[in-house]
């Protein structure tokens, strides 16, 4: 019965080593220095003010509290251009669909979910991005969560910077998109 036991024991043993020495093996080491894909888009929201229906890209879903001066609990959907460079002009190259809200009574901070939608002769897919706009910082990092087509099961990190700023009208963000499972 002690042989049975104790090779059973070494055979757990050995099959416990063997399995962990194949998983170190196969994990992805990241090098965030150097992702797998990297590229830059500015990313242009137009609140709607009730008079500009052919201009606006987003919209106010939920009006703030009365909860602080900072905006609290208003949420906004929209569907923004994407564009290569600062120009809201250019060529969009994908669209931004999700919504932003603010998360915060004692300062500007909002949380943004939202799809980056691609379908140009250039990209097609998708990259899922959430994560916290803490405004009075001047960089950001937002989560890429995932992807399809061209950025199928993609993660990374996505550097947001307040380009521009005009009142609640309009803002620009540069998106520094970095990419580090790409398969």
């Amino acid at each position: 019965m002690r042989n049975i036991v104790a090779r059973t024991s070494s055979f757990l043993v050995l099959l416990l080593l063997c399995t962990s020495q194949f998983a170190s093996a196969t994990r992805k080491t990241l090098n965030k220095e150097h992702p797998c894909k990297r590229f830059v888009l500015y990313y242009h929201d137009i609140l709607f003010d009730g008079s500009d229906v052919a201009n606006a890209t987003s919209a106010t879903i939920a009006n703030e509290t009365k909860l602080g001066d900072f905006k609290f609990g208003k949420l906004v959907v929209f569907d923004d251009p994407m564009t290569k460079d600062n120009h809201l002009h250019s060529p969009a190259v994908a669209r931004a669909q999700g919504f932003y809200f603010y998360d915060m009574k004692s300062d500007y901070n909002s949380w943004f979910a939202y799809t980056l939608v691609f379908n140009s002769t250039e990209q097609k897919g998708t990259l899922n991005i959430m994560g916290a706009d803490i405004m009075a910082a001047q960089t950001r990092d937002f989560s890429i969560v995932g992807g399809t087509g061209d950025f199928f099961m993609a993660r990374g990190i996505a550097t947001i910077e307040t380009d521009t700023f005009q009142g609640a009208k309009y803002f620009r963000l540069k998106m520094d998109i970095k990419l580090y499972e790409c398969y």
